[in-house]
């Protein structure tokens, strides 16, 4: 079964929603074990947060009746509520729940290593979120005794989110996302900081500057510092605030930032979408955060033509699990084309990129130009897979071309970028524009 606290209080079995209890109680019973998680929880504490520390003396009979329906009404669904000792305990095991997934995939998504990619893992995770916790079946004093914790991280989570959408330039959607939270939470003055900002690139100054104030006349106190700062600098109409800071190193290409072209061949350029490579993985820059970057990528190298990469936006919008199981594959190609490049010798890693680049061939067909001349193009039916193919090809090509024997690896500190030099003399792959 399938339990949903994030929100109003609802258990859902093969698809259908299962009616539990009659009684609110008798479901906040139940949302009381399940947050446990497996524990035992004494029932002098089921009473207590029961009747908000006033439990009647008919308190624990009435805990015992409510068990024995919650039995009757879950057991045939396989839920195992036990006695133990002085209290009650739920078997979670074979089940789900919607707080130990928020908590995972929250996880997730602090752990990104992209922008683009955490606001998509933030998007998983704060979708869970239905509303308050237990919203039909909890009142905000025992909400706060038993979810405190869970709706800090939820708000942690929003503001990351937001940061985020920030950085990339998504403002409007930051807005939309901030607004309807900070009007639950006005004295949170780093959530408003966040709206402040989004509104101002909005060009919506006047608000951002009235939405501090009115942050002031609720909290009846003088804002920290950064809040009064940042409503000096809007005030000032800083240019530094219109936008996020772009690295040296980047273009934006359909919305996404991608690294130069400093490789001199696509395949290069392919490894170059990632810059740590020569240091721990955590300190990488990883520039195909999704999909669409890794479409972009495969347009600003030349490998697939403008209406293509727009037909693959469009198509990786309605399959979008789909096309995050080909940006897997193409992490995992570069990964072993740049195992190939920077050791020759590495034959399982050649063997395993050989075999990309035979799919690859299957996935062409040879067609005629304007001029009559004949040429090997991927097929339109290779759909999303399009630029791992294409990104396969280059590296068959490259590694069949005797220049391949004068890639270089930039030293520099967590980058490893690939660069070809024939004069054995270039030391950095872009005057160590890279460098993170």
């Amino acid at each position: 079964m399938e339990f949903r606290l994030l929100g109003p209080f609802e258990v859902w079995g093969g698809g259908l929603r299962i009616a539990v209890g009659n009684r609110r109680q008798e479901r906040c019973l139940l949302g009381i074990l399940l947050l446990a998680g497996g524990r035992v929880v004494a029932t002098e504490r089921i009473a207590d947060l029961l009747w908000s520390g006033e439990p009647p003396p008919s308190a624990r009979g009435a805990i015992q009746t409510y068990v024995g329906r919650l039995r009757r009404a879950l057991g045939d669904h396989g839920l195992t509520i036990e006695t133990r000792h002085d209290g009650y305990r739920v078997d979670l095991l074979g089940h789900r729940l919607d707080v130990d997934e928020f908590v995972e995939r929250s996880r997730r998504a602090a752990e990104g290593t992209d922008a683009v990619e955490r606001v998509r893992l933030w998007d998983d995770a704060l979708g869970l979120w239905r509303g308050p916790l237990l919203a039909d079946v909890a009142d905000d004093r025992l909400r706060e005794r038993l979810g405190a914790a869970l709706r800090r991280q939820w708000l942690a989570g929003t503001r990351k989110q937001a940061e985020d959408l920030l950085a990339i330039g998504e403002h409007e959607r930051a807005l939309s996302t901030l607004e309807p939270v900070a009007a639950q939470e006005p004295a949170d003055e780093a959530l408003v900081a966040l709206l402040m900002t989004a509104l101002y690139r909005q060009g919506r100054t006047a608000e951002a500057i009235h939405r501090y104030d009115l942050t002031v006349k609720g909290l009846d106190v003088t804002p920290g510092a950064d809040l009064r700062e940042l409503r000096r600098r809007i005030a000032r109409r800083d240019p530094r605030l219109d936008r996020p800071p772009a690295p040296a190193y980047a273009v934006r290409v359909r919305g996404e930032w991608l690294p130069w072209n400093v490789g001199g061949h696509p395949a290069l350029e392919f490894c170059n979408t990632y810059a740590g490579w020569s240091g721990p993985p955590s300190a990488g820059g990883e520039w195909l955060g999704g999909y669409p970057a890794l479409a972009a990528w495969s347009e600003q190298v030349g490998l697939v033509g403008p209406g293509t990469v727009s037909a693959l936006l469009r198509l990786a919008r309605r399959s979008p699990r789909a096309a995050d199981g080909v940006l897997r594959e193409a992490k995992r190609l570069r990964s072993l084309l740049y195992a190939v490049l920077t050791d020759p010798g590495d034959d399982r890693a050649f063997a395993a990129v050989a075999g990309f680049a035979q799919a690859a061939a299957r996935a062409s067909v040879l067609t005629r130009d304007g001029s009559g001349l004949a040429r090997w193009a991927l097929s339109p039916s290779a759909g999303l897979e399009t630029p791992v193919h294409a990104a396969a090809n280059a590296a068959a090509e490259l590694l069949a071309d005797p220049r391949r024997f004068t890639v270089c690896s930039c030293p520099g500190a967590n980058c490893g970028w690939l660069f070809l030099d024939d004069t054995g003399r270039r030391r950095f792959c872009s005057i160590a524009t890279c460098a993170h």
